[in-house]
């Protein structure tokens, strides 16, 4: 029983390594418009690989492969109070793709580490709002575990990435407080440049393997994007990356259009990758909303399946996980896009 379980864990990690950048198989890339400028970064650093494996020159082994087609799901799940439930078991997931009921064959309670994209707001706009922010974003740094990465993007005219991806609280901690308020708001080129970012963490073995998310703060709608909403979506949806989206509301702008685009645009990103929205009234606020963020990312399950559909046409397939005999509401990435033939 032991070695048949060890076996599934093997074959599991094999799987997430396909979905989080260890294997060429991969859904077709969706069609782009020119990538948006990065603003020099105030750090002499580039993060193309694992920070917390770098000691010097990274070992070039072979790359890590698997043949077997694994879907991974970081879900959470909550009461009816929207409290986190933590105690499930394997048995308690019911998991749907397409209307036809998978197998689960593997399951975890215990958190893959993270790789966290941490975007700033610093359009003029934030101004008066910004010292509050920086506090609240630094809290939510220093909860971060010592085997998690994250990296510090702000974004007003320009995306700046402020520090690489690192383990190290101070640098990014350091990172947050010298952000400052100015210019107009490029949100999905921001987004964008987070995407690749995270994509660039490659896991070369099972152990680097790491869930990607990216938590986001703004105050109004994108006003100086290259990129459109749709194809920004449509690179979150193939990303294996959760979106933890604050819309900062206030009372001259929440009832305009340009809010309320802004507002769907949040909601989309985050319930299409699996993560949350948050539309607070007063920046007083988000303290505990980074915190409540933070708690989730401690809380979720790693579920995996094999797929029951042998096509490779990567097409979009629709996902739906269900709590068997409780009134519990779980919540995951609504589907993924299926591998094709190379």
């Amino acid at each position: 029983m032991r070695r048949n379980r060890a076996c599934h864990l093997a074959l599991f990690l094999c799987g997430i390594a396909a979905s989080y950048g260890v294997i060429a198989a991969s859904p077709p890339a969706a069609p782009q418009a020119a990538a948006p400028q990065v603003a020099p970064s105030r750090s002499s650093e580039t993060a193309t690989s694992d920070p917390t494996t770098q000691g010097g020159a990274a070992p070039q082994g072979p790359a890590f492969r698997a043949g077997v087609d694994l879907v991974s799901l970081n879900v959470t799940v909550a009461d009816a109070g929207g409290h986190y439930v933590t105690d499930l078991s394997q048995e308690d997931f019911s998991v749907f793709e397409d209307g036809a009921k998978q197998d689960v064959t593997f399951f975890s309670k215990t958190n893959l580490p993270i790789a966290l994209s941490l975007m700033l707001d610093t359009s003029a706009s934030m101004d008066t709002k910004l010292p509050t922010a920086q506090e609240a974003a630094i809290g939510f740094v220093r909860r971060l575990r010592p085997q998690d990465l994250a990296e510090v993007i702000d974004f007003d005219s320009r995306v700046t990435i402020g520090a690489p991806f690192t383990a190290n609280a101070a640098e990014l901690e350091q990172a947050i407080r010298k952000t400052s308020a100015g210019g107009s708001t490029s949100l999905y080129n921001a987004v964008y440049i987070a995407l690749k970012d995270l994509k660039k963490i490659v896991a070369r073995n099972v152990e680097e393997i790491r869930r990607r998310a990216i938590v986001v703060l703004s105050d109004g709608e994108d006003t100086s994007s290259l990129l459109p909403f749709e194809e920004v979506l449509d690179l979150a949806r193939r990303s294996e990356t959760a979106i933890y989206a604050i819309g900062l509301r206030s009372a001259d702008i929440v009832e305009s259009r340009g809010f309320k685009e802004a507002e769907f645009a949040l909601r989309q990103f985050a319930q299409e990758t699996g993560g949350r929205a948050y539309f607070p009234n007063q920046v007083a606020d988000l303290a505990k909303i980074y915190g409540d963020i933070s708690d989730e990312l401690s809380s979720q399950y790693t579920v995996g399946y094999t797929s029951r559909n042998p096509r490779r046409d990567g097409a979009w397939r629709r996902i739906v996980v269900r709590i068997n005999g409780r009134q519990l509401t779980p919540r995951t990435k609504l589907g993924y896009f299926a591998p094709t033939v190379r």
